[in-house]
């Protein structure tokens, strides 16, 4: 069975030689995995949330799909397609969105960054703070929940996202009564490959510190290569490979015996103009055929159009289906569908509540949430081997009542006890006062489970 994977390519930027090392080299290598059903996508809605240039989000999808053709992606193999061609994509955003909880989106880094900045510098705590930032997890979670994959490959800054993507599709099967979404994970990449840039930190368009990957051909590469910041050492005196961006480059595009041979050449006292050299030609001998093939499909759009309308047509092929199946889940469904009328026990059980939500980690244990009845989050049981003691805390947790609950506050977060032992934390909030309303919340929770 294919385990499916999923990747998207945010269409801001030009691609240079820190993306081709740490993502699309890597990407395409294990998409020619027997064992994996690729989907690459260029995430051109994501892009207006960073980028309100017009020209520069439909020069950075042409140049994006054609490096990615260029450096080997091969479109019989993958599902490649642009986000903005899959019209289920933000229909089932909308139906995502109706299903998530403010709070947790509040939660998410990227919002709670700027908010941060904002108030660091006497500012609106939303000041120029978008919708379309604020809703990038519920997007986000669409684009994978889209084609149900099983893994999403991001760094760790991005884990949340997966994360919120989980809970969200959680909340939704749960609610609709279906197992509607695979439960995605994150595919962390322990060794992908850091590139530095020209000053020797981390190659980052963000830096202005990147090397063209294809942009501006040799002479471009060549120039940009001499521009990398070396320290003082004259020819002649051994050069220390540990802190040497230029053995780093090296090393990313040259063989063991090659990299082996650079090394002690530098050791040896080579001169850092001369160690450019031997860098721009070892690079140039892996980038050359590709930049090639980008210039015939920069100067031929129609052809990758052709190649980004059928991968669409692939694309949709599994969507469309799916959000048909979503629409009649929630009761977008055709009028010619007669729908029995519901009793009166179910539609007791459609007003809102608060819920458990159990679960199995990978790794086995048995674990389950309690949520409020706007759907926030309260609680996170801790780990049980057997789903029989999971199942037992539950119920005590329904008899239990707000009055008896033993909450201790622990820093931003919160404990529940039960005979003298934590059973489950809340998660962290953003502050003591958001804590404390949470905690009443949960008071509130339990007294309605009590009740009922």
């Amino acid at each position: 069975m294919q385990t499916r994977v999923l990747t998207g390519i945010t269409t801001t930027g030009t691609p240079h030689l820190g993306n081709y090392v740490g993502a699309i080299r890597p990407a395409i290598a294990a998409s020619h995995d027997a064992g994996v059903d690729a989907f690459y996508f260029m995430a051109d809605y994501h892009a207006l949330i960073k980028s309100d240039q017009p020209a520069r989000i439909e020069r950075s999808r042409l140049e994006i799909a054609a490096t990615w053709l260029a450096c080997g992606l091969d479109p019989a193999r993958v599902t490649f397609y642009r986000q903005s061609d899959i019209p289920e994509i933000p229909e089932l955003t909308w139906l995502l969105t109706c299903v998530t909880s403010k709070g947790l989106l509040n939660r998410a880094h990227a919002y709670k960054a700027a908010v941060d900045r904002n108030v660091a510098e006497g500012e609106d705590s939303d000041a120029g703070i978008t919708a379309g930032l604020y809703m990038y997890p519920v997007l986000m979670a669409a684009d994978i929940l889209a084609f149900n994959a099983n893994k999403v490959p991001v760094g760790r800054d991005q884990i949340q996202h997966i994360e919120m993507a989980r809970d969200i599709a959680q909340r939704f099967n749960h609610l609709y009564g279906g197992t509607f979404f695979t439960l995605p994970e994150a595919l962390i990449e322990e060794q992908v490959a850091t590139l530095p840039g020209l000053d020797g930190r981390k190659m980052s368009k963000s830096y202005d510190n990147t090397i063209p990957l294809f942009e501006g051909g040799p002479k471009r590469l060549r120039e940009t290569i001499m521009r990398i910041v070396t320290d003082s050492r004259a020819p002649g005196e051994a050069k220390s490979l540990d802190d040497s961006a230029l053995f780093t480059l090296y090393q990313a595009f040259a063989s063991r015996a090659e990299t082996q041979v650079f090394g002690k050449a530098l050791e040896d006292g080579m001169g850092w103009g001369e160690a450019k050299e031997i860098l721009f030609e070892r690079i140039e001998d892996d980038v050359a055929p590709m930049r090639e093939r980008y210039d015939q499909l920069i100067a031929r759009p129609g052809d990758i159009e052709d190649i980004l309308v059928e991968g669409a047509l692939k694309a949709r092929s599994i969507a469309a289906p799916l959000v048909a199946q979503l629409r009649d889940a929630v009761g977008l469904r055709r009028m010619n569908t007669v729908a029995a009328p519901a009793s009166k026990a179910t539609a007791a059980k459609s007003d809102k509540m608060p819920r458990f939500a159990s679960f199995r980690e990978d790794d086995g244990a048995f674990r389950f949430r309690l949520f409020g009845a706007e759907g926030d989050e309260l609680l996170l049981s801790r780990k049980f081997a057997d789903p029989k003691q999971a199942g037992a805390l539950r119920q005590r947790l329904q008899s239990l009542g707000g009055g008896q609950a033993q909450l201790d506050a622990e820093g931003l977060a919160y404990r529940l006890v039960v005979d003298g032992e934590p059973v489950a934390v809340s998660p962290a909030y953003a502050d003591d006062t958001s804590r404390d309303a949470a905690m009443q919340a949960l008071r509130a929770a339990l007294d309605t489970l009590a009740a009922a």
